[in-house]
């Protein structure tokens, strides 16, 4: 048990031969057992030299050494579901050097990348794949006739999912040759019934049990009613002891819970299971964190960590570093939403707010303490969340969906047809808009203006800072229909939050700077970099505030007193805010020139957020760069340079 993160390389001796390359497989068993130890303290120690996730890691240590001692991998698939959890999966298929650049920019992915490692068979970070990937997966190895084995892997949380019983209830029909391993770390499902349904978790597992199971079925096929009677017989036992009846009824063979850090019946049950006909699943019981007592005693709570900061030592006789001068604490946009919807639920008995298992990192922990009954977290379920808020929006209450960018992207039907086609009252306040930094790609909310501008009848707001971002809430949610307000990870510029509410008129911009020639036209977070540009350019800058309805008539004067209209926004450029610019201007045959900043057509991958925006050409230089080179044009009589400008 480990108290503390480990500061220096730990001693592993047999997880150095694995990484240089010795086959899992070929270990004797004296070092088998001697690898969970190790690459336990391996994950910690390297978890605190770059941060990211581990508490799931924590608690797959064995149950990944097993995978990979059992199974032929890579040509025996292994899909990870979400990702969070395949740290140890890492390490153990050649990147252990690496483990330090995790998250980082030029580094290691923070999930499992089909571009980083043959091992690594499906790319995710979006929960509920991993069954339908699996599966497919099968399918083709059928089609074939390639005997390779294939393993889902999904936590508790994500088999909540609707995309997971989706696949669970066709592999059921289908028949595929996979093995779906439920690692239950108790944070979604209930707890098994105790030593009984241990006990019969080992009966189930062991080979005689399946033989005389697999050889009744041959048996009794013939006989219908015997055939019938034993089936049900098997399935009323099981359901008595342990949670299996439900996938049993769905055509799966289902063993468990077994003890998911007891790596010797881990590798019994796997090699029992290895080649098994037919969809076959295993729950196995495991604890977040497991090995680190901090972990294990908040397992929300070290889901990640950062980095440790070494401190710089001193040598004798050297007076410590005079503290850094005090500077205002920035709130984070996540806390802004937070405190606005507890001030809000105060004035208006009708709210109620709806997450997607996104209660913490959405700020929603003080709501739900104070207003448990206005308070829904309908698990990894997307699509139910925003159908649930039309449901309720139908009958006269306010729900206010909390949901990330790159999540909402999951219930698109809903949010066109249950709630923006009947025109319904809700709210979507949209978390982590923008790039969001080291979760790369799968998490970076690059889209939503793009998907949501041309949804009819949605109104959307992106706020450039803190106090802001509350008032827009605090407008969409008095917007008599569906309206969304995105804002960014982190925190914002350190504005002054006022206490009072006020609606702010929808579809009106703010002229922050007046200036010549250039007008910035700038969309939400990115703020301070249009600030800087136009000091630099003397241009007029202007808080555009509402994405959708724009304000047309401050484009048009904009139109007939600039020379260049340039717009900048956190979302990809394609559909995005400045398309709509353009479009109006277009469609109202004004020409005027116009240049999009934001995020060019490509996927960003990891790294530093302020990195990734220079990364992406959103920020200050590059605008600064284009207004120089457009007003040194403008001044060439040249007949070139008059045609570039129209």
């Amino acid at each position: 048990m480990f108290n503390e993160l480990p500061t220096a390389r730990p001693n592993t001796p047999v997880l150095d031969k694995i990484d240089q390359g010795l086959n899992l497989s070929e270990l004797p068993e004296e070092e088998l057992e001697a690898l969970p130890e190790e690459l336990r303290s391996y994950l910690l120690f390297s978890a605190g030299q770059s941060g990211g996730h581990f508490g799931a890691g924590l608690g797959v240590v064995e149950l990944t050494i097993a995978l990979h001692r059992v199974f032929d991998t890579p040509r025996d698939r292994v899909v990870w579901d979400v990702g969070h959890q395949a740290y140890p999966h890492k390490i153990l298929t050649g990147r252990m050097q690496r483990m330090h650049t995790i998250r980082q920019a030029g580094g290691l992915a923070g999930f499992p990348k089909r571009s980083e490692s043959d091992y690594d068979t499906f790319g995710v970070g979006h929960s509920s794949t991993s069954i339908s990937a699996a599966m497919g997966m099968a399918l083709a190895a059928a089609r074939e006739k390639d005997p390779r084995r294939v393993v889902a892997v999904i936590g508790d949380g994500a088999i909540t999912g609707g995309m997971a019983f989706e696949a669970l209830a066709h592999a059921g029909d289908v028949r595929p040759n996979m093995l779906v391993i439920l690692n239950d770390n108790q944070m979604s499902i209930g707890k098994n019934t105790g030593g009984l349904a241990k006990y019969f978790a080992k009966i189930w597992a062991s080979k005689t049990y399946i033989s005389m199971r697999e050889g009744g079925k041959r048996a009794l096929a013939m006989i219908k009613p015997a055939w019938d009677l034993a089936k049900r017989t098997e399935e009323h036992m099981k359901g008595m002891v342990a949670p299996g009846t439900l996938f049993e009824e769905l055509g799966w063979h289902y063993i468990g819970p077994i003890d998911g850090h007891d790596l010797p019946q881990l590798v019994q049950t796997l090699e029992n299971m290895r080649d098994l006909e037919g969809p076959q699943f295993l729950h196995v019981l495991t604890m977040k964190g497991k090995g680190y007592s901090p972990a294990e005693a908040d397992p929300i709570g070290f889901h990640a960590i950062n980095k440790l900061e070494v401190k710089p030592s001193l040598e004798a006789g050297d007076a410590p570093p005079a503290a850094p001068p005090p500077t205002l604490k920035k709130v984070k946009y996540q806390d802004v939403f937070g405190q606005w919807l507890c001030d809000m639920a105060a004035t208006d008995d009708r709210l109620m707010a709806i997450t997607p298992a996104m209660c913490e990192g959405s700020g929603m922990v003080p709501y739900a303490a104070q207003y448990p009954d206005r308070f829904f977290d309908v698990a990894i379920a997307e699509q139910h969340a925003v159908t649930l808020a039309a449901g309720m929006a139908c009958e006269g209450a306010k729900p206010v969906v909390a949901i990330y960018s790159t999540f909402l992207q999951r219930a698109y039907d809903q949010l066109v047809h249950d709630v923006a086609l009947q025109k319904l009252d809700v709210t979507f306040a949209i978390d982590r808009a923008g790039l969001v930094g080291q979760d790369g790609p799968t998490h970076h909310g690059a889209f939503d203006i793009s998907y949501l501008r041309c949804i009819p009848n949605m109104v959307i707001g992106a706020p450039s800072d803190e106090n802001e971002c509350r008032q827009m809430l605090y407008t969409a949610y008095r917007h008599p229909g569906p309206a969304a307000i995105r804002y960014p990870r982190g925190t914002g510029p350190g504005a002054l939050i006022e206490e009072t509410m006020a609606e702010l008129p929808i579809g009106k911009a703010v002229l922050v700077r007046p200036g010549q020639e250039i007008a910035i036209l700038n969309f939400g977070a990115l703020f301070s970099e249009a600030m800087k540009a136009g000091e630099e350019l003397d241009a007029t800058v202007v808080d555009m505030r509402w994405v959708k309805p724009l304000d047309e008539e401050m484009i048009l004067e904009l139109a007939a007193s600039h020379s260049l209209i340039i717009t900048l926004e956190e979302n990809a450029i394609a559909g995005g805010a400045g398309s709509a610019v353009a479009e109006y201007l277009s469609q109202n045959n004004v020409r005027c020139p116009v240049k999009h900043f934001g995020i060019p057509d490509e996927f960003i991958d990891h790294g530093d957020q302020a990195m990734l925006r220079q990364l992406a050409g959103a920020y200050a230089d590059p605008i600064i760069d284009a207004g120089k080179s457009a007003t040194t044009r403008s001044a060439d009589p040249s007949p070139l340079a008059q045609v570039s400008r129209s």
